[in-house]
């Protein structure tokens, strides 16, 4: 403990500190970050004209918020930066379990001690990140473990009637008094916990076990919800909703750049192995595979496809080139489209299927979304481009076996073969002849895979491409490769 920190009561009056609410020192240090045009939220991408602002009026106007999003929004990871708000520590009564003010008590311990002690009451420091308290709502949640519970040993070994505040376990909401309370999924919570809730923050007092106890807690509440949780199915009471003073809604990345902007700062991509060099298009590919996911009427909307996804896909798929590289002895870890089909079980894990869907399957779904992801892709980046040499290959009866862990040069190898593709890989700037083989090679697989997304040529799932297995589509006669990736003019 520094030696210029007051340690007593005494110390601290000297020392000319004032006592601030949580919701002023949020608000006060949230003021100064504002003039000194500090980061707010430091990692939490794509929300700076949509949530941020939110949030910060929420903490200006001194309210308790709610946070409404679907799974995978960063809905926690903001609560807890709040965290960086607070001042650095703050003094406390030593030993007390609702951190007192020493110049304030609100615990009967807290003023027996004073009144025991007086101005060489003793002084402890509370650091920051202990004030910060979370609980994740479930219905098994009790009124004991938010609020507290009488403690029959406390009792008799103090020699106190159990009606004596002395005889209480605090709970949760007590011990975070000074901080930030933080409940995450909240219409999950039993209507009597909300209840409780409510009722301490709203009048400060609760009973336990019959016993009124009254705590006049200094607390910034915040939430987090599923608004179909919130909305629809209503468990929220209509007491502690109206007292929540701000709701603000988050959402997912309204842009490609952003999702992959987010997904690579999350995903563990630098092993500290082999050097892994992640072509571009396939970081978009796999961002693509979640967009699309999200609207695709076969997946439940109300569950929404997390942003966990595509890192989770994005990680595997390089895991999966790491062990290629690791067998062909390679000098780089080069992930390619075929890798993100050994990704499959990162995509079909976090899929909520509707009927149509359940039908279907969520592996057939998830092959789908790759391809229609690589489509999507490859026509952003080379929209006109004639690939008409490629499919013509295939459909005079040429095939093409791509093994997922073939080295990089046998399946350059393979490539030269299809007339052409190489040739487009480096026209359209996926990977110029100077690149390196397994860049090439990723750049070739996207191709392929935009021409089985349009059904122009087929893939099996061993990784297999050849002819398409039905009559392809009629264009106007021309050999573009148009916008929406089919034959055009």
């Amino acid at each position: 403990m520094a030696k210029d920190r007051p340690s007593t009561l005494a110390e601290l009056r000297e020392s000319g500190y004032r006592t601030r609410i949580v919701k002023d020192e949020l608000r006060e240090n949230l003021v100064r970050k504002l003039r000194g045009r500090d980061p707010l939220f430091p990692g939490v991408i794509g929300y700076d004209d949509t949530v941020l602002p939110g949030i910060v009026n929420a903490i200006l106007a001194r309210q308790d918020f709610i946070l409404l999003g679907l799974r995978g929004q960063a809905k926690s990871r903001i609560l807890r930066q709040l965290v960086d708000l607070l001042d650095e520590e703050i003094p406390i009564l030593a030993g007390s379990e609702v951190n007192d003010d020493p110049l304030r008590p609100v615990s009967r311990y807290g003023r027996l001690l004073v009144e025991e002690h007086g101005d060489e009451a003793p002084v402890a420091w509370l650091p920051r990140e202990a004030r910060f308290v979370e609980k994740l709502a479930t219905p098994d949640v009790t009124i004991a473990d938010i609020i507290g519970d009488v403690d029959p040993i406390k009792a008799a070994r103090g020699g106190h009637v159990l009606g004596d505040e002395l005889t209480m376990h605090f709970g949760l909401l007590p011990r975070a008094n000074r901080g930030i309370f933080a409940v995450n999924e909240l219409p999950d919570l039993a209507g009597k916990i909300q209840v409780g809730l409510f009722n301490i923050l709203q009048e400060g007092d609760v009973q336990i076990k019959g016993y009124p106890v009254r705590l006049s807690l200094d607390l910034q509440m915040v939430f987090t919800a599923n608004p179909e949780d919130y909305t629809a199915r209503g468990k929220i009471i209509t007491p502690l909703k109206d007292r929540i003073g701000a709701e603000v809604r988050t959402h997912y990345p309204h842009a490609i750049d952003l999702g992959m902007e987010i997904t690579r700062q999350e995903a563990w991509v630098d092993r500290g192995g082999i050097p892994v060099k992640l072509p571009d298009f396939v970081a978009e590919v796999v961002e693509r595979v979640a967009f699309i996911a999200r609207g695709d009427k076969r997946i439940d909307h109300r569950s929404g496809v997390s942003q966990r996804m595509p890192i989770a896909v994005l990680e595997a798929s390089i895991s999966n080139a790491e062990q290629r590289a690791l067998s062909r002895n390679e000098d780089a870890v080069v992930p390619r489209i075929g890798d993100l089909y050994a990704a499959l079980p990162s995509i079909t894990g976090k899929l909520e299927l509707e009927y149509e869907g359940e039908l279907q399957g969520a592996e057939p779904i998830a092959r789908e979304l790759i391809a229609r992801a690589a489509r999507e892709s490859f026509r952003e980046r080379a929209g006109g481009a004639d690939v008409e040499s490629v499919v013509e290959y295939f459909e005079e009866g040429g095939a093409l076996q791509v093994s997922g862990d073939a080295a990089a040069e046998a399946c350059v190898a393979g490539f030269e073969q299809v007339p052409g593709l190489l040739d487009l890989v480096g026209s359209v700037g996926l990977a110029p002849s100077s690149a390196p083989a397994g860049w090439r090679v990723a750049g070739c697989e996207l191709v392929l895979e935009a021409l089985v997304a349009e059904r122009r040529i087929s893939r099996t799932d061993e990784g297999g491409y050849g002819r398409a297995r039905h009559e392809r589509p009629k264009g106007k006669g021309g050999k573009g490769f148009d916008a929406f990736g089919s034959p055009g003019s």
